[in-house]
């Protein structure tokens, strides 16, 4: 479908930091977020559970659409013919691609350590960036990672998106540091942990040990009927 796209803010945790999938198209310097076009025959939420399956080896991630991306100056007609001309591609000059697109925006949620990253045939990498790091992103794809920020921040006590960024089980300080990295601001510990507990949607498991036995923390995990079933999951 020649005019509709899609583009895939991914979040990762890797236990200290929230980062992002950004690729490399190929003898370019461009960056952008994993996206692509969507097939005549296929689903719009399939076009993405496909290209995220393809870049990342994943089959179950969060995904969630989050806006509509269809501004008139978002398309760049000479980016998409480097990008091409640089892979081994001749086109026509009416080619569909240097064409007008509207892009709909998802996030995805993955746990950072089961990710098998592959570039695609237009890429040379594929890799992890924190939010503080990001390259210089082509096209509108820097206010895509914004808006997927802004929508991750409001739904973070709604549908309590950390559940998909740790492992199953997990300490307490290890969920603050999700809260804190996607909040991009220190919490309390204390009323962190009184507010989670307050919640009742935590399950205290066994203690950590890993010394002195009156230091352990406790594991937790999630009660899966206290979370709210997002709007689409892979």
């Amino acid at each position: 479908m020649p005019h509709l796209a899609y583009d895939s803010v991914v979040f990762g945790f890797n236990g200290k930091q929230l980062k992002i999938l950004v690729l490399e198209y190929h003898n370019t310097d461009f960056f952008a977020l994993p996206g692509g076009f969507v097939k005549r025959d296929e689903n719009v939420d399939d076009a993405v559970k496909r290209g995220l399956q393809e870049r990342t080896g994943l089959v179950n991630i969060y995904l969630e659409q989050f806006h509509t991306f269809g501004d008139i100056s978002r398309p760049e007609p000479d980016v998409m013919r480097t990008i091409l001309k640089n892979n081994g591609y001749k086109v026509d000059s009416d080619y569909w691609m240097f064409d007008r697109f509207v892009s709909i925006g998802y996030y995805a949620l993955i746990n950072y350590e089961k990710v098998n990253l592959r570039p695609d045939e237009l890429s040379d990498s594929i890799n992890w960036y924190p939010l503080d790091g990001l390259p210089n992103l082509m096209m509108d794809h820097h206010h895509i990672v914004d808006k997927a920020l802004e929508t991750l921040r409001e739904n973070l006590d709604k549908k309590l998106l950390g559940m998909n960024l740790l492992p199953q089980k997990f300490t307490m300080k290890d969920l603050q540091k999700v809260y804190e990295s996607v909040l991009e601001e220190q919490l309390l510990r204390t009323t962190f942990q009184r507010k989670m507990l307050s919640k009742d949607i935590l399950v205290r498991n066994e203690k950590l040990f890993g010394g002195g036995a009156h230091k352990a923390p406790y594991l937790y995990s999630f009660k899966s009927q206290s979370i709210e079933i997002p709007m689409e999951t892979v």
